[in-house]
């Protein structure tokens, strides 16, 4: 298995830190408003990762974040005559509905930031003591410059960097280029050790991964967006604090544009989970997101969604008559013809994981998918056992269930299937 690397800009063999265990870490959403259509192609992606990788017989402990704590939470607050609290817990609510609606897995450990202050304030305490970070009038800033890697990530030279950076009005930065772990919060802020504040957005993820995963993982993953400055912040401040390599694979998918532009609520073309459920199947959504590539721009558009509608209908309605045509089958066992034929099924499997061992193509997977289709409904007409036809659903319902497609809703079984449950 190969993946791209985004800190050595390499594809690179996949080797974990510890044999057969995956830890792996995805920046979760800040809960203030609806999930977007950028969230759908981000964690649909690192689903599909996650649930490739325990097919291949991973160990996988996958965290995702929880950002209960930011200044947009706040302002909508504020607006709403609301407490943070309840804007955010109703927010990730609304989050959960649309993964869930999506066939998102559920991540292994989803921690809150609210809920992991102390550990926060534990290791920006251990970066003042070593010299990486200084307190100014309860504000908390990183010394950007200490560490000689920082701008590796995102291949910024150090140079350009400060040729943009800025102090804005009320920051006491030794350095423009220098980042905020704790900020000052005499209104929304907790107790610390220099005064009432709250933590910065790049420490929290840094702790998380640390508390629940440990000081080095395999796998951080996330939007390209988030390269800089969120990524290249956690590593100075990760690998400051633990002296270790953060972690050992980098992962990102690319943007996401609507009918040809970034989306965006100034250009009226900003596009919910919600918003595209009332219009189609999520399960097209999804369809849709995996027929590109993740480091590839995707472009959404009414057009491409209908033609995934049809080609996903393709392979489900593809299913439908397998099932029925092996519920209706008299006889049990396959034939020697038949028992040839599931060998040869095996090469179908074979092309899929080559796709998916190859930098995690789905796009390629899934022309894989839709050979396993051609090759069913070439030999089902001529099939006779329930034992055949019940082999061609398992391999389809196998590669499809790796990339979360369903295409056998549990309401569609039949009576028979049903009672044999």
């Amino acid at each position: 298995m190969r993946l791209h690397n985004s800190y050595t800009n390499q594809i690179e063999d996949f080797k974990t830190i510890d044999e057969n265990k995956v830890k792996m870490y995805v920046c979760g959403p800040t809960v203030y408003d609806n999930a977007h259509l950028g969230h759908a192609r981000c964690y649909i992606t690192w689903d599909v990762l996650y649930r490739y990788l325990k097919f291949k017989g991973y160990d996988v402990t996958y965290c995702r974040n929880v950002t209960d704590v930011d200044d947009k939470i706040l302002k909508k607050a504020e607006k709403e005559g609301k407490t943070p609290e309840e804007v955010s817990t109703f927010w990730y609510q609304r989050f959960s509905e649309s993964m869930k609606a999506l066939n998102n897995l559920k991540p292994d450990i989803e921690p809150f930031a609210t809920k992991t202050l102390g550990e926060m304030i534990s290791i920006v305490k251990d970066l003042i003591n070593k010299g990486y970070a200084y307190e100014a009038n309860g504000d908390v800033y990183f010394r950007v410059k200490k560490f000689p890697q920082y701008g590796y990530l995102s291949k910024q030279p150090i140079d350009q960097l400060e040729s943009g950076a800025r102090i804005e009005v009320g920051e006491q930065k030794e350095d423009p280029l220098d980042f905020a772990l704790w900020k000052k919060d005499e209104k929304f802020g907790y107790k610390s050790p220099w005064g009432v504040g709250r933590p910065g957005w790049h420490i929290e993820c840094s702790v998380m991964s640390k508390k629940y995963l440990g000081e080095e993982i395999d796998i951080h993953a996330g939007g390209e967006d988030l390269v800089f400055p969120h990524h290249e912040n956690e590593i100075a401040q990760s690998e400051c604090c633990n002296g270790v390599p953060f972690a050992k694979y980098w992962m990102h998918n690319a943007f996401l544009n609507i009918d040809n532009r970034k989306m965006s609520k100034s250009l009226g073309n900003f596009r919910t989970v919600r918003e595209i459920g009332e219009k189609y199947d999520l399960q097209v959504l999804r369809f849709f997101m995996l027929n590109a590539h993740y480091r590839s721009p995707l472009n959404f558009s009414a057009d491409l969604m209908e033609a995934s509608r049809n080609a996903l209908e393709r392979i489900t309605e593809a299913a439908a008559r397998l099932r029925d045509r092996q519920a209706a089958a008299t006889v049990q066992e396959a034939t020697e013809d038949e028992k040839k034929l599931m060998q040869e099924e095996a090469a179908f499997v074979t092309k899929f994981e080559e796709s998916m061992d190859d930098d995690f193509n789905t796009a390629d997977a899934i022309a894989a998918i839709f050979d396993l289709v051609k090759y069913m409904n070439t030999t089902a007409d001529g099939a006779s056992s329930k034992e055949y036809l019940q082999n061609l659903l398992d391999r389809l319902c196998l590669l499809t269930d790796v990339l979360g497609i369903i295409v056998i809703k549990e309401e569609e079984m039949l009576d028979s299937e049903i009672e044999e449950m």
